[in-house]
């Protein structure tokens, strides 16, 4: 009985290790620190560009005073993905940021347009901004649903090209009635929040170091 015992917390600890090894490689991407001149684009949709608030309670003005650093507002309400792809390279072009966060797919999903596209696109999204030597957060959109989490095809995409990822943030925000203007927008507390959490993870990963 002790030796099988025994075996048991053997099994479990090396279960355990490759568990944790696992997520260490899934979380564990670095990024280049931004110099004090460095500069950020945050694209996106209406969330992006702040729908709700004014121009400097938007999350890319709250991060550019979070971080010290230029944040570019590039965030066009309405737009889908399919859109977000073809715009994104003259974008990319016209700033010549060191980094770009992508959040985008809330309109596909509130469309019920293909998943599968909308997947495609943000992949195209990465790959662009990457062939660039431009590197890549992403912030993970939640699904319509009663739990809210978002699609799987973020954190695949995120896993494929190696780079950070906010899974929860969002999905926490559009819960919280407190953080939302009206039922799909954040209001001045909420988009803090969801800066507060980008500039937490360009900390964690190097990107920001204070």
């Amino acid at each position: 009985m002790k030796r099988n015992c025994q075996l048991f917390h053997c099994y479990l600890f090396a279960f355990l290790t490759v568990v944790g090894f696992l997520g260490v490689g899934c979380d564990n991407s670095q990024l280049t620190t931004l110099s004090e001149d460095g500069v950020i684009v945050a694209f996106g949709n209406s969330l992006t560009r702040g729908t709700g608030v004014s121009a400097e309670n938007s999350y890319p003005a709250a991060l550019a005073r979070m971080t010290g650093r230029t944040v570019i507002n590039a965030g066009i309400p309405g737009e889908v993905t399919a859109q977000g792809r073809e715009r994104l390279p003259m974008v990319l072009d016209k700033y010549q940021p060191d980094l770009v966060i992508i959040c985008h797919g809330g309109n596909d999903i509130l469309r019920r347009k293909s998943m599968a596209d909308a997947a495609a696109n943000l992949d195209a999204m990465v790959q662009t901004a990457l062939d660039r030597s431009i590197e890549v957060v992403l912030v993970a959109v939640p699904k319509l649903s009663i739990f809210g989490d978002p699609p799987d095809f973020y954190k695949a995409v995120a896993r494929k090209y190696g780079v950070p990822i906010d899974m929860d943030t969002l999905e926490d925000l559009e819960r919280d009635r407190s953080m939302k203007s009206d039922p799909i927008h954040f209001n001045a507390k909420g988009y803090e929040k969801l800066a507060r959490a980008v500039a937490n993870m360009l900390e964690a990963h190097g990107a920001i170091a204070y």
